[in-house]
């Protein structure tokens, strides 16, 4: 079973959406079509065949507007959707389940799309040993409920910042001059806790890193199916091997069966599609 984040790490992302949509003047046209005396019962129904993730900021959307509302979950983050699935239903005042109702379903679509898409390239990696990987390529602010989407989805996590490993970018090597100086100030620098990893363009660049001081990781960015295998096979198992670039659903088998431990994908969060998700009407109370 996905482990779930706890309410404290999500409260603050929910909070700000509502505050952000209620703005100055609260919800206009439901405080004025309604009494407020009214009593529902809705449902969170899944439009299209998906991938659950992000129930718990839908009931968070739910329950920071009024904590009166009882909200039953029926599926489980992680699980697969059928279209017209419920994933939840909702009892309580009308008034404040519809307030509530765009900040969850917002949250609710885009986690479940990064769950979805990433499901969908990990089944066409099937019979690799590759593993799909997300990056730091996230929304401001979103990065844990995205990486725990993508978690959702049956893939895992790179980096969670700048702070938890060291990767050595092209960038980096071009500024100090080679990729042997570069590891070798970062192997100063780190503690016996953290790993290092280097990005190399060539198989020229990946004889450097194989030459020099030792490292963890290496990515292999933007390469072609033919040079990865090449790389691959100089590497013989003695580094972790990461595909990157331009992956995208139609090439990531191709780049799998290349042999690589890891493809990372940034586009998983950073401009994935939606699942459709809608709040229906059931019964009044």
């Amino acid at each position: 079973m996905l482990p779930a984040l706890p309410d404290i790490m999500l409260e603050p992302l929910v909070r700000a959406g509502l505050l952000e949509d209620l703005g100055r003047g609260g919800d206009l046209t439901t405080n004025a079509v309604l009494k407020g005396t009214e009593r529902v019962r809705v449902s969170l129904r899944c439009r299209e065949k998906g991938v659950l993730a992000g129930l718990d900021l839908a009931r968070l959307s739910f329950h920071l507007m009024d904590p009166s509302l009882l909200f039953e979950r029926l599926k489980m983050d992680g699980t697969h959707l059928e279209a017209g699935d419920v994933v939840a239903v909702v009892e309580g005042s009308a008034r404040s389940i519809l307030t509530g109702e765009r900040v969850g379903l917002n949250f609710l679509s885009h986690l479940s799309g990064i769950a979805t898409a990433t499901a969908a390239i990990v089944a066409s990696m099937a019979g690799t040993k590759a593993r799909l990987c997300c990056t730091r390529k996230t929304l401001p602010g979103l990065r844990a409920v995205q990486k725990y989407a993508v978690r959702a989805g049956g893939g895992i996590s790179h980096r969670m910042g700048l702070d938890d490993a060291i990767l050595i970018k092209d960038n980096h090597i071009a500024l100090v001059g080679s990729v042997h100086e570069a590891v070798a100030r970062a192997r100063k620098a780190a503690g016996h806790m953290v790993k290092i990893e280097v990005e190399v363009d060539t198989p020229e660049q990946l004889q450097e890193v194989l030459a020099g001081e030792p490292v963890d990781a290496v990515l292999l960015d933007n390469m072609p199916v033919p040079m990865l295998r090449t790389c691959v096979e100089m590497i013989n198992g003695r580094l972790l091997t990461e595909a990157s670039g331009g992956i995208t659903p139609q090439t990531a088998a191709a780049i799998a069966q290349a042999g690589v431990d890891l493809l990372s994908v940034g586009w998983l969060t950073h401009s994935v599609k939606a699942l459709d998700f809608g709040l229906d009407f059931e019964k009044s109370l």
